[in-house]
């Protein structure tokens, strides 16, 4: 049972911690199903839900969601105190478990090198990658309009992910990995999981979810 941080000072110590633990390298198997993640909030309530697909048909072949009292209070680089106790109880909710994680939010582009998709990560013990449609920290140059185009994103003299176009001439997505991936595979999961939109099939599942779950929940 994990003792959840009341206080930005100990959320600070436990994001370090686990920060410590982060570890990038390539995949030990191969990806057959990738889960979708986000979350929305109703009042007090924080709604989290999960796509799981199939990576080879781009098929979801399984929901779920969690919803329960919102645990810590908005602080930008904290989200993952916020959001991450619902998210992991919806993906424990799973018949089966994913290969791999595909959260809406950062990887290691955080300043503390733990957003939520290495948060997640590192807690369950899988690999996972943030895929979020703006920046959090970290410079870049524009890349090339084309699909699959993507440039460097730097922080602190260091690569922590890449700003892809994954379609021709929208704006481009802030991919970074989380754990137990590198951020060459994340960017070939990243693309395979958007044929025909922006954002990745499973997080585009995933958010339709919680926004539907925070309108049935408030209603």
């Amino acid at each position: 049972m994990i003792e959840w941080p009341k206080t930005i000072a100990e959320a600070r110590r436990f994001q370090e911690s686990l920060s410590a633990k982060v570890t990038l390298s390539r995949l030990r198997t191969a990806v057959k199903t990738v889960a979708g993640v986000d979350a929305a909030y109703s009042g007090d309530k924080t709604v989290a839900a999960v796509a799981l697909y199939d990576l080879k048909t781009l098929s979801c072949i399984e929901e779920s969601h969690h919803v329960e009292a919102t645990r810590f209070p908005y602080v930008p680089g904290y989200l993952s105190f916020r959001e991450g106790p619902a998210m992991l109880a919806a993906i424990a909710a799973l018949h089966e478990k994913p290969d791999i994680i595909l959260v809406d939010g950062q990887g290691i582009a955080h300043p503390r090198r733990l957003g939520i998709a290495s948060f997640l990560g590192v807690l369950l013990g899988m690999p996972a990658i943030g895929c979020a449609k703006s920046r959090l920290v970290g410079e870049y140059l524009e890349p090339p309009a084309g699909r699959g185009e993507w440039s460097a994103l730097y922080y602190n003299g260091e690569t922590v992910g890449a700003v892809l176009r994954s379609r021709e001439r929208v704006k481009p997505l802030f991919v970074s990995p989380g754990h137990l991936v590198t951020l060459a595979e994340s960017l070939e999961l990243v693309l395979r999981c958007c044929p025909r939109y922006r954002l990745p099939e499973p997080i585009r599942h995933a958010d339709a979810l919680s926004k539907r779950l925070k309108r049935e929940h408030a209603g």
